[in-house]
């Protein structure tokens, strides 16, 4: 005796298998070599000049190795994305823009023809930033390389440090910690290990690091800090956290404990270690040197009143090595002015403008904390610090900001449907129902 088909079940009978949905292609990754080709760019932003090294590295060399790297991972982007699929951006279009200025300015040759071969160095960056902007959706991988890169630049300082501390803290940059392996300044190791510091504790408030990992980073990485006496560096880390764990507070419990204890633990510090913390501030300087900032006021006012024509009020001078009269410039903002001229001002100004609204606009989130960190470092940084309309390591901070911010890709439609198409019941008629058939 058998009976009825089961209510509901396929025509075909129990035994029918329902159609597979098809299968939705593998997913889009990202090549490992992309953390290459980031690794090389931040070789090359390192640069080739200043303190002396234990063994004396000719700068003809250094500057072999830094463009050889700048070569090496555009060769590397164009092999990892052939048909040149890039994703609009903002950042990017304006940065381009940027090369206009610098190549009129350059063309001139009014500082020499070093001005066209960093142009070309600067366009080769934006180049490389390009054919990397295809992989821009997965930001906090390259979040994880900007730290493992410059976490490694840290190591090479402390190895020197060991090796021969004499010459890693030498008296003419008044015992502040340089560079003993490779020409590192004081202030580069100071902006290192504070966007060092900085993304780690973001990724240890949203649990993407154990605290152990988190502080096998950030404990040596604030010595070596403090080592270098760099104001700007720690004013930035400070500002730039307390802005990027201030976007969080609605969202994250654990952005509120830690701010809450950060702000008892600086109290606490203020108040018991106030003469320390002015000395270390100060460097022993005096007050009319520090408030003059170093010396720079001097080059500063020298710059502004030189007289300049209109085309170079416009355009600048071209690409040099951000300094004026011998002196370095340090400031980003007179620097792109001498440089790039006005030009170059209204352009660097509409990146940091386009970033932080764009960072405004995005829901609260990790990424966006990371962005706005990075964001408002380079901004705070730039008063004291060149190196804005040229390659360097601020505009590799910006790019890797510009990632963070850059929304995912639609997803694509799929041909057939996940889920399978309905059966169709099989009418029954009421009187059959109960009914054994033979």
């Amino acid at each position: 005796m058998a009976r009825t088909p089961t209510r509901g079940a396929p025509a075909g009978g129990p035994g029918t298998a329902l159609p597979r949905p098809a299968a939705a292609g593998p997913a889009r990754t990202t090549p490992k070599a992309v953390w290459i080709v980031w690794a090389l760019l931040g070789l090359n932003t390192l640069g080739s000049a200043g303190a002396k090294t234990v063994v004396r590295l000719p700068r003809s060399l250094i500057q072999m190795a830094t463009m050889g790297a700048l070569v090496s991972a555009f060769a590397l982007a164009l092999a990892l994305n052939p048909r040149l699929r890039v994703r609009a951006s903002a950042f990017l279009f304006l940065l381009s823009l940027l090369l206009v200025p610098s190549l009129i300015s350059s063309l001139r040759l009014e500082v020499g023809g070093g001005a066209l071969f960093r142009c070309a160095r600067l366009t080769i960056f934006v180049a490389t930033l390009w054919l990397l902007s295809r992989w821009w959706d997965d930001g906090m991988l390259f979040v994880r390389t900007h730290i493992r890169m410059y976490f490694a630049v840290l190591v090479s300082v402390a190895a020197g440090l060991i090796i021969s501390p004499g010459t890693a803290m030498p008296e003419y940059y008044g015992g502040r910690l340089v560079g003993a392996l490779w020409p590192l300044t004081p202030p580069q190791i100071g902006q290192y290990s504070a966007v060092i510091v900085g993304l780690t504790v973001l990724l240890l408030l949203d649990r993407r690091v154990t605290g152990r990992s988190a502080a096998l980073v950030i404990v040596p990485t604030l010595v070596l800090l403090a080592m270098t006496h760099t104001r700007t560096a720690t004013v930035g880390l400070l500002v730039g956290l307390t802005l990027a764990i201030g976007s969080l507070l609605l969202t994250s419990a654990a952005a509120r404990r830690f701010f809450a204890w950060a702000v008892v633990c600086a109290t606490v510090a203020a108040v018991a270690f106030a003469s320390a913390l002015q000395s270390w501030f100060m460097r022993g300087q005096s007050q009319e040197n520090f408030s003059n900032l170093t010396g720079r006021a001097k080059v500063w006012d020298a710059l502004l009143t030189e007289p300049r024509t209109l085309p170079v009020k416009v355009f600048g001078i071209g690409l040099g090595d951000k300094s004026f009269g011998g002196l370095p410039i340090d400031n980003s903002w007179l620097a792109v002015y001498n440089e790039q001229g006005q030009a170059g001002i209204v352009l660097v100004a509409a990146i940091l403008l386009a970033l932080g609204g764009v960072a405004l606009l995005r829901p609260p989130s990790l990424p966006r904390a990371c962005a706005i960190f990075l964001i408002s470092y380079v901004a705070l940084s730039s008063y004291t610090e060149a190196g804005l309309g040229d390659a360097s390591p601020y505009l590799l901070h910006l790019a890797l900001a510009a990632a963070l911010l850059a929304t995912p890709p639609p997803a694509t439609p799929l041909t057939t449907p996940l889920t399978a198409p309905a059966v169709p019941r099989r009418r029954i008629p009421r009187r059959d129902r109960n009914r054994e058939v033979t």
